[in-house]
């Protein structure tokens, strides 16, 4: 084997060692939401243990093709049904979905979470003129945000920005304010800290524009971030505008979809069942 083709085996040997990394990076991350999902389920029907707990979430998320992290984001956030409720949502109020006037991709009433954040992505990447850009949602299990959807950002930056805490990046700043945050020049901002900042740099971003997602009463409930390849000298009032009207928009519809319906014709969000006769317990949308 020559030089040149040794090192072409070792690149790609620490390729397949960083996807490996990231992968399990991944799961580690996502392990404490389910584990938690796992106890309230066990406790809730009186499982024998964790692992009978985990296969109703598994039978559950493949019936009804959810996510299981988007399962288990639902079973801890929502409350327990009071007292012997057979329902979890028994008085749950079905509200009008809110109107998203920056998109014509999502389709009213289908109550797909993943279809507006995909058009509140691509809306915000369209305002700011770039093809780089994440949306990020609470952490129920750790708190802060964590990336929900992205596109044109490298793996090594997805992995890295996983899972934001409470400072040290432009987005953890607008959403403690919840107000639009302008980074002009990355390399140079003090919003970031150090490592955050070189991971940054290190995917071609040198600006960045993040935007809350926020509710009527002023409650921050999601992030979108656009990221550019050169410094910005800022964005337009116009521009400011159409993304205070994406955000408005896209936070009021996130909370309406967090209490109301999620599918035409079927109840609002999974609803676990109490079994009869010792039966399995049914997890059902």
């Amino acid at each position: 084997m020559s030089t040149a083709e040794r090192a072409a085996a070792d690149d790609g040997e620490l390729e397949r060692l960083r996807a490996e990394v990231r992968d399990l990076r991944a799961r580690a991350r996502v392990r404490p939401l389910i584990s938690q999902a796992q106890g309230i389920l066990q406790e809730r029907y009186a499982l024998p243990d964790g692992e009978s707990a985990f296969a109703l979430m598994q039978r559950a998320s493949q019936r009804y093709n959810v996510k299981l992290r988007t399962l288990a984001d639902a079973l801890v956030t929502a409350p327990r049904p009071d007292g012997s409720d057979a329902l979890w949502f028994p008085r749950r109020v079905r509200e009008a979905e809110p109107d998203l006037t920056f998109t014509r991709a999502h389709r009213s009433g289908s109550g797909s979470r993943s279809a507006v954040l995909k058009a509140v992505l691509r809306t915000t990447l369209a305002v700011t003129g770039t093809d780089m850009g994440n949306v990020q949602l609470p952490d129920p299990a750790r708190g802060g945000l964590r990336i929900e959807q992205h596109t044109g950002l490298t793996a090594e930056f997805v992995d890295f920005f996983a899972h934001v805490g409470e400072d040290g990046t432009s987005c953890a700043q607008a959403a403690r304010d919840v107000a639009q945050v302008t980074v002009r020049d990355v390399e140079s901002d003090p919003v970031f800290s150090e490592p955050a900042r070189l991971a940054i740099l290190a995917a071609g971003s040198r600006a960045c524009h993040s935007v809350p997602l926020m509710t009527a009463s002023g409650l921050c409930v999601g992030m979108v971030s656009a990221h550019l390849d050169q410094p910005l000298n800022g964005l337009t009032t116009a521009q400011i505008k159409a993304l205070d009207t994406v955000g408005g928009q896209a936070g009021r519809w996130l909370a309406w979809h967090d209490r109301t319906v999620v599918r035409p014709g079927a109840p609002a969000r999974p609803r676990p069942r109490r079994p009869r006769n010792k039966a399995a317990p049914v997890l059902s949308p």
